[in-house]
C-alpha cells in the first residue's frame, strides 16, 4: 500500500464526533507513518469479564491492521486499572473487583484476542508493571495536570451530576492511570472506542507531553452495534455474537443482523479495504445485488476470521438447511441435567440466553420450543427425560437427564 492508502485504511471506521479531530489525527497518522519506521501501537483491555464479543474485537481488528503493516502491536491487560473500573461508558460507578477476579478474567483474554491477531506478533503486557510502582506522591503529581473541569464535562460525568448521581474520586484515577500506560510504553499510536476519546486524545497526550514525549496518535473506533443493528452490542442486552460460539451460530447470528447495519459490519469487523467495502455499498444503493446475498458475503468473511475459511462451508450449508429450509442441524450438543430445573435456570447456564432476564423475555416471545412445540410459561421446568430445546432460530441442545 502507498501512504494515502494506508491512512485510508487505519483511519477507516474510526469515529471523533469531530471533523477538526478527524483531520488532525488523520494528519499526525500520516506524519509519523512517514517515517518509515514500526510504529509502536497499543489498545489496553480491562479483564472485567471472561467472555469476548464481537464488539470487544473492533479494536483488534485495528490492531491487526497495524500488524500486517509492520508495526509493532502490544495487547495491553488492564490488570490494574481494572481494580479502579472504567467509568467512560457507565452512568454509574463499576463494581470494583477483586485482584483474584481480575486475575482469573485476564487469562482468557489474551488467548481470545488471537482469533484476531498474530499470536508470533503480539507481545502482551500488564499494566501492573508500572502502576504498581507509582506512590502516593507520583499520583499527586500527575494529577496536578488535570482539573476538576475537565472531567465534569465528560457526557456520562455531566449526566450523573445533572441527575444528583454520585461520582466517586476514584473514578477520576481511571484516565490518569491510561494516560500514564501510553507514556509508560513510549506510545506513537493509541487505539480505542470511542466511550474512549478522553482517556486517549486527552489524558494520553497530556501525560506524555508533561513527561517530555511527542503526544500519541489516537485512532478511535466506532461501537458495534448488538444483533438488533440499533443498541450497542453487551451481553446486558443480550444482542450478543460471542467469540467463542460456533461457526454456525456466528454466521446465523450474523445473518439475522438488520440491513441497515450490514456497512457498519464490513467498515469494523471485515479485512476488507475502503475501496472494496465502498463497491459493496454501491452495489446495495444501485440495487444490483441483493441485500442477502451481500449480508452472507458478510457472514462468510466473519466466520473466516474467526474459524478461518475452511469452517465456512459447512457454517453456510447448516444455516441454509436450518433456517431456509427448515430442518434441524445433523449435529446437536447433548447437554445433561439433573432434578428438574426451571427452564429458565437452564438457558442461562448452558449459554442459551446471556442472562436468566434474557430467558425470560425469550420465554414469553415464543423464543423458545422444546420437540418443536413453543414454550410460553417462565416458570416451566425440565420434567422429560430427554429432548431438543431450540432458543431462536440459531440453538439447538439435546437437554438429557443424568
Amino acid at each position: 500500500m502507498d501512504l494515502d492508502e494506508q491512512v485510508a485504511l487505519l483511519m477507516q471506521g474510526t469515529d471523533y464526533g469531530d471533523e477538526t479531530l478527524t483531520a488532525s489525527m488523520a494528519r499526525e497518522l500520516r506524519e509519523r507513518l512517514a517515517e518509515g519506521r514500526p510504529l509502536r501501537v497499543y489498545c489496553g483491555y480491562d479483564p472485567t469479564s471472561r467472555d469476548l464479543h464481537l464488539g470487544h474485537t473492533i479494536t483488534m481488528r485495528k490492531l491487526r491492521q497495524f500488524q500486517d503493516l509492520g508495526h509493532e502491536v502490544t495487547f495491553l491487560i488492564g490488570n490494574y486499572t481494572a481494580l479502579v473500573g472504567d467509568p467512560s461508558d457507565k452512568n454509574k460507578a463499576r463494581p470494583v473487583l477483586t485482584q483474584e477476579q481480575v486475575a482469573e478474567n485476564a487469562r482468557t483474554y489474551a488467548e481470545q484476542a488471537y482469533r484476531v491477531l498474530d499470536r508470533s506478533r503480539t507481545k502482551v503486557r500488564y499494566n501492573g508493571e508500572w502502576l504498581a510502582e507509582l506512590s502516593l506522591l507520583d499520583l499527586i503529581r500527575l494529577g496536578q495536570n488535570f482539573t476538576i473541569q475537565q472531567f465534569l464535562k465528560r457526557e456520562n460525568f455531566a449526566k450523573r451530576l445533572a441527575a444528583d448521581e454520585p461520582i466517586f474520586l476514584h473514578e477520576t484515577f481511571y484516565a490518569i492511570m491510561q494516560g500514564y500506560d501510553a507514556a509508560a510504553m513510549q506510545t506513537d499510536v493509541q487505539v480505542g472506542g470511542t466511550d474512549q476519546l478522553f482517556n486517549i486524545v486527552v489524558a494520553g497526550r497530556k501525560m506524555q507531553e508533561v513527561l517530555g514525549q511527542r503526544p500519541l496518535v489516537g485512532i478511535i473506533t466506532g461501537i458495534l452495534p448488538g444483533t438488533d443493528g440499533v443498541l450497542r452490542m453487551s451481553k446486558t442486552t443480550g444482542n450478543i455474537i460471542p467469540i467463542d460460539s460456533t461457526a454456525e451460530d456466528m454466521y446465523g447470528k450474523v445473518m439475522s443482523l438488520p440491513d441497515s447495519a450490514m456497512i457498519t459490519y464490513f467498515k469494523l469487523l471485515s479485512r476488507y479495504t475502503p475501496a472494496q467495502i465502498a463497491a459493496v455499498e454501491a452495489d446495495l444503493a444501485a440495487g444490483t445485488r441483493h441485500p442477502r446475498d451481500v449480508k452472507m458475503e458478510l457472514a462468510r468473511e466473519t466466520v473466516g476470521i474467526y474459524y478461518g475459511d475452511a469452517a465456512v462451508p459447512a457454517a453456510e450449508e447448516q444455516f441454509k438447511r436450518v433456517f431456509q429450509r427448515g430442518d434441524q442441524p445433523e449435529v446437536i450438543p447433548q447437554v445433561a441435567f439433573s432434578g428438574s430445573p426451571s427452564l429458565v435456570d437452564f438457558l442461562a447456564e448452558h449459554k442459551l440466553a446471556s442472562s436468566k432476564s434474557d430467558a425470560r423475555r425469550l420465554i414469553s416471545q415464543n423464543g423458545v420450543r422444546i420437540e418443536g412445540q413453543a414454550v410460553s410459561d417462565p416458570n416451566a421446568r425440565l420434567d422429560f427425560e430427554t429432548a431438543v430445546v431450540q432458543v431462536g432460530k440459531r440453538k439447538f441442545v439435546r437437554a438429557v437427564r443424568g
